[in-house]
């Protein structure tokens, strides 16, 4: 079985597919997209990451692709419904990076709170800001949590460690996390829009659906809130957000991804209050461990129900 490896991967999991006597693992990382359509036709399985896009013309030049697996958390690199018609399985790791993406919201909403990118960049600058500042704790404020998912329920586990108040809302029809004696409480959209001094996404962005927070759900936050996207960029109106940083309404944004990537709006850079980070939040080498892991797990089940 012949598996091509598209993005990186952790070096101890691409030795184990490597040693695979019923495999050859070929590594490509870094092809352009008419480099992939003319090489993929000799290939069974293909694994990528966020980088490779697995679209419907791939996929119908893999004409002996049986396998397509994501290291990370979604699939929307993956033309799903084309893979689906041809009868290609699409696997993903859901579980691999939720601990490192939940860290990364939480420094997020750190570094937001105590203005710690604009002070480290004030002081770098020569400046001494001290008059003036005025950070916030976080201690007995309000998170707003958009999807109490794997990644949402671990930020609201460290969240509930420091003492702030959680408030969800999840698309899910049944949430077990209250039952648990966490101390989260479901609300709807209206009610915890108006309610969290901290908002986080932790949802698939649904093309169908567009963007969750829109202009009109910005207008019915608490002044002053915080915004933190570690999802997809899709869930955040990209333009509405810039209006509300303007108008104040929103007193900062972290940003880890963006409606185009890596080509994001540039408008960004402008705001002080505003941290963008390159989609790094499962970048961390436990998560990455993990996520290898998973992958040669995947490959190895089916290679063995292949025989």
């Amino acid at each position: 079985m012949k598996v091509l490896i598209c993005d990186s991967m952790d070096k101890q999991s691409l030795a184990k597919l490597q040693e695979h006597s019923g495999l050859q693992v070929d590594v490509k990382v870094g092809m352009k997209p008419d480099e992939l359509l003319s090489v993929i036709p000799d290939y069974h399985v293909m694994v990528v990451r966020s980088a490779t896009k697995v679209t419907a013309d791939v996929i119908n030049a893999a004409k002996n692709l049986k396998l397509v697996v994501r290291g990370g958390v979604g699939v929307d690199n993956i033309d799903v419904v084309t893979a689906e018609k041809v009868g290609v399985k699409v696997a993903n790791t859901p579980a691999a990076s939720s601990i490192s993406v939940a860290e990364l919201a939480i420094a997020m909403m750190f570094a937001l709170s105590k203005k710690l990118t604009y002070l480290d960049s004030s002081m770098k600058q020569g400046k001494w800001v001290k008059k003036g500042y005025q950070a916030m704790e976080l201690y007995g404020k309000t998170i707003g949590i958009i999807g109490l998912g794997r990644i949402g329920q671990e930020v609201a586990k460290r969240a509930l460690g420091l003492g702030m108040q959680v408030h969800f809302q999840s698309m899910r029809a049944i949430i077990n996390f209250e039952s648990k004696g966490c101390g989260t409480e479901q609300h709807p959209m209206k009610t915890m829009l108006e309610k969290s001094d901290f908002i986080t996404l932790h949802t698939p962005f649904i093309k169908e659906h567009g963007a969750i927070l829109k202009a009109e759900h910005f207008a019915k936050m608490k002044d002053g809130v915080f915004i933190i996207n570690c999802a997809r960029g899709g869930v955040i109106d990209e333009v509405a957000l810039m209006e509300a940083l303007k108008s104040g309404k929103v007193a900062g944004a972290a940003l880890d991804v963006f409606e185009t990537e890596p080509n994001y709006r540039e408008e960004f850079r402008q705001f002080e209050n505003v941290i963008l980070t390159p989609h790094i939040g499962a970048a961390t080498k436990e998560a990455q461990s993990r996520v290898g892991e998973e992958v040669v797990k995947i490959i190895f089940e089916f290679f063995d129900s292949s025989k």
